[in-house]
């Protein structure tokens, strides 16, 4: 098996061999459906309305990088692109980025006051600022998470 590939579901670690399905005793599709339905929002969780007329919960966006330049270039530039992301998570803005695959160009999830703000912030990343690559910003309401993500859930508003 090659760098970046997978096994055939049914041949994956812990699954039964044999019929391909991927629903061995080991297999992920098993477990969950044995753990029963995805857990309700836990009720002790504050839960924010949505972010309407410029209010100040802020809200959730999806960043996503398309890279203008050759990979090399992208390299080069890495270094200053990733002092960048991690003073971002610092600031508890970013919670969780990553190249694409394939490679080119990367996503960002991210919280901030509202769209213009986040723009503005991707306009001072490294990337950007050498022309390197372009971003493409999409807000969207988290009326479901994670439990890791519970403080970001919202409300549709209504």
């Amino acid at each position: 098996m090659g760098v970046g590939t997978l096994p055939a579901p049914g041949n994956r670690p812990g699954n039964e061999p044999g019929d391909g399905s991927g629903n061995g005793p080991g297999s992920s599709a098993r477990k969950r459906a044995e753990a029963g339905p995805p857990h309700p929002p836990c009720p002790s969780t504050p839960v924010r309305e949505a972010r309407i007329g410029g209010s100040s919960l802020g809200g959730m966006f999806v960043l996503e990088l398309t890279y203008t330049a050759p990979v090399e270039r992208i390299d080069a530039a890495l270094p200053q692109h990733i002092a960048w992301l991690e003073a971002n998570y610092a600031r508890g803005t970013f919670l969780a980025s990553g190249r694409k695959v394939p490679r080119d160009g990367g996503v960002i999830l991210a919280v901030g006051e509202d769209r213009a703000a986040i723009e503005a912030l991707a306009a001072t990343d490294p990337f950007a600022l050498a022309g390197l690559c372009e971003y493409r910003v999409t807000e969207f309401l988290a009326i479901l998470t994670a439990p890791a993500l519970d403080a970001h859930r919202q409300q549709l508003p209504g």
